[in-house]
């Protein structure tokens, strides 16, 4: 097994991040959603959870929450996992290009969190906060797009 170094974030007192939780596998994104506010948290930041069917609907809800000014930073939490039809291929192709356009095109800090598995066992293994936490790296990832946009003002 792999050992990750969780990489430290700056302290980001008095964001807000709003973390957005694709509900579709509720046992695994509720383990991803742990990781992602205890990293908030611990980074000083406060953070809103907002439940949506599925990793497809990340970006759109992003987009609108972003129209709102509430928030300086997203945190994408999902997963999807593999099945018998090309539907993964879409949904995980599309749900990560969709992100990655709003974040360069609308300057947002969007950590990513949605893991694509093949089965629900790697899914528990890389959600869970006690070991892997994919959603808290995926929450530390985005303060750390944060701070760095602090050093790149408009």
């Amino acid at each position: 097994m792999e050992t990750l170094e969780r990489f430290a974030v700056e302290r980001a007192d008095g964001a807000r991040v709003l973390i957005v939780a694709a509900r579709y596998y509720k046992t695994v994104v509720d383990a991803l959603v742990t990781g992602a506010v205890r990293a908030v948290a611990e980074a000083g930041a406060e953070s809103d959870v907002i439940d949506i069917p599925g990793a497809f609907e990340a970006p759109a809800t992003i987009a609108l929450a972003a129209r709102t000014g509430r928030y300086q930073g997203y945190v994408a939490l999902g997963c999807v996992i593999r099945g018998e039809t090309s539907h993964y291929d879409y949904v995980c192709g599309e749900s990560a290009r969709g992100l990655m356009d709003l974040a360069v095109r609308e300057h947002l800090p969007i950590g990513y969190g949605i893991l694509t598995v093949e089965n629900e066992a790697q899914a528990i293994a890389r959600a869970d906060p006690a070991t892997r936490d994919k959603g808290g790296e995926a929450a530390r990832a985005c303060l750390a797009i944060l701070a760095l946009s602090k050093k790149f003002p408009r």
